[in-house]
């Protein structure tokens, strides 16, 4: 098992929650290596790492690439 072949995919049927009071935000996503189901765990994110991504989408979305650092998204 190699993990250059796992991927994350949001769980089917399964919304993000977020908790107000805090701002932290858990999206429900499933692991799997190449197409077999690992785990279904959340990911959960901060307020403003939420926001990132969010942002980053957005670009990606609309075509605009914007690099990604190579620690990742912070």
């Amino acid at each position: 098992m190699s993990v250059t072949t796992w991927h994350v995919s949001p769980q089917r049927a399964a919304l993000p929650l977020g908790d107000p009071t805090t701002g932290e935000v858990r999206v429900p996503v499933a692991l799997y290596d190449l197409d077999e189901l690992q785990a279904e765990v959340p990911l959960v994110l901060s307020r403003s790492e939420a926001e990132e991504l969010r942002d980053h989408l957005d670009n990606l979305l609309a075509g605009t690439l914007v690099p990604v650092p190579a620690g990742g998204i912070r």
